[in-house]
């Protein structure tokens, strides 16, 4: 099979320009293959899960969308007439978003990305995922302030897997002694490509408060939803009043 950097973005573009039904599949180093549903991603507000909901909802001032996607996130915020600007990794995912209508969205990594004063970031379906591997979370946190206004903060998502991972005979829950968990890698298939393998990284509640707090954050959950998934609040301690 074909190698492609960009599976994800050629996926989306081919069911939102082509309207291609062909399926998107992904696997990870503890889960099968399984059918990743594209349409999934172009949900409107009524159909995003309690969590998402919550958080565009406490969005406010000059935003910035990480991992935008199609725009989903922020086609909302700009029918709330908010500020909101998107950013995404995938060439063909900022494409979709713009056709869609995202005003001010750009194909850019997060560690690339300098524009500055925003208000609130937003980070969700596990953004979490962007850090990548336990050992860069601190980069990317440092990073992550240098974009934040005075009084900025950041709402990001996560969940944690230890519900993947099967009890032992005495109940308790096997888990890898090679890696943290919650790491993983991650790779895609479309038609008869792959993606390259990337890591993706779930943070459990209790180790994300104390790599926060170790960082210079302070930790918040928000709210939890219904499949071991929660919402946090970061807000640097300098901006702590």
């Amino acid at each position: 099979m074909k190698v492609n950097k960009d599976l994800f973005g050629q996926a989306l573009c081919q069911f939102y320009f082509e309207k291609d039904s062909a399926k998107l599949y992904s696997e990870t180093n503890i889960s099968r293959w399984d059918e990743y549903p594209l349409d999934y991603l172009f949900r409107d507000f009524d159909q995003m899960p309690q969590l998402e909901r919550k958080a565009l909802t406490m969005a406010k001032g000059k935003i910035l969308d990480v991992g935008c996607g199609v725009g989903s996130h922020s086609l909302h915020l700009q029918n709330q007439e908010c500020d909101v600007w998107a950013i995404d990794s995938s060439f063909g995912a900022t494409s979709v978003a713009k056709a869609r209508g995202v005003n001010q969205v750009a194909h850019a990594s997060l560690l690339d990305y300098n524009e500055k004063n925003f208000d609130t970031i937003l980070m969700l379906m596990n953004g979490t995922g962007i850090f990548e591997s336990l050992e860069s979370v601190a980069v990317y946190l440092d990073h992550l302030k240098t974009l934040l206004s005075p009084d900025g903060i950041v709402l990001i998502d996560s969940s944690d897997l230890k519900y993947m991972y099967d009890p032992g005979p005495d109940g308790a829950i096997w888990v890898p002694a090679n890696r943290y968990y919650g790491a993983l890698e991650f790779r895609l298939r479309y038609k008869k490509q792959l993606s390259e393998k990337f890591p993706w990284l779930f943070i459990d509640q209790n180790l994300f408060a104390d790599l926060a707090q170790t960082n210079g954050w302070s930790f918040e959950i928000i709210t939890k939803g219904e499949h071991y998934d929660f919402l946090a609040q970061l807000k640097p301690f300098k901006a702590l009043k």
